[in-house]
C-alpha cells in the first residue's frame, strides 16, 4: 500500500515539473527594447505657434509635473517632453539623441539648467520641448 501511495504522489509532482519545464523553455524568448541604432531621426523642435491645438491643449494640463508622451496626426508624431515646474525660469532641454531601431523609437533629452551669471526670472517656469518628426507607428522609448 505505502508503494501504490508513493507512486500517486510522485505523479502530480512528476507533472507539475514537466509543465513548469515547458513554460520555461517557451517564455524564454526576451526582446530587447531599444536594440541596436538603425538610423538617426530626422526631427524639428517646435515653437509654441507651431503646435497643433489639441496637442497644446493636453500639454497645458500636464506641465505642471514631469511628462513625457507621444501625439499624432495623419502626417506627424509629436514627441514631448516635459520637466515639471522649476521655480525659476533659464531653463532649456537639449536632444541627446533621436533614433530608430528595429522596434522602437529611442528619445534620450536632458534638462539645462540656468548659468551661474546668467540672469533669470524670478517666477516659476515649466520647462517643455515638443519634436515632431515623421509619423512611424513604433513606440517610443525615453531615456
Amino acid at each position: 500500500m505505502r508503494h501504490y501511495l508513493e507512486r500517486k504522489v510522485r505523479h502530480p509532482i512528476y507533472l507539475l515539473l514537466s509543465v513548469m519545464l515547458l513554460l520555461f523553455l517557451s517564455g524564454c524568448n526576451v526582446k530587447k527594447e531599444d536594440g541596436e541604432k538603425v538610423r538617426d531621426l530626422e526631427f524639428t523642435v517646435l515653437g509654441e505657434n507651431d503646435v497643433p491645438q489639441q496637442l497644446k491643449t493636453i500639454l497645458a494640463e500636464k506641465r505642471t509635473q514631469p511628462f513625457k508622451m507621444t501625439f499624432t496626426d495623419e502626417q506627424n508624431l509629436y514627441i514631448a517632453v516635459g520637466y515639471g515646474s522649476q521655480q525659476t525660469g533659464g531653463y532649456s532641454i537639449q536632444v541627446e539623441e533621436l533614433y530608430l531601431t528595429d522596434n522602437a523609437i529611442v528619445l534620450d533629452t536632458e534638462l539645462m539648467g540656468p548659468g551661474k551669471e546668467e540672469a533669470v526670472a524670478p517666477e516659476t517656469s515649466y520647462p517643455t520641448i515638443i519634436i515632431r518628426t515623421e509619423l512611424l507607428e513604433n513606440p517610443v522609448i525615453f531615456k
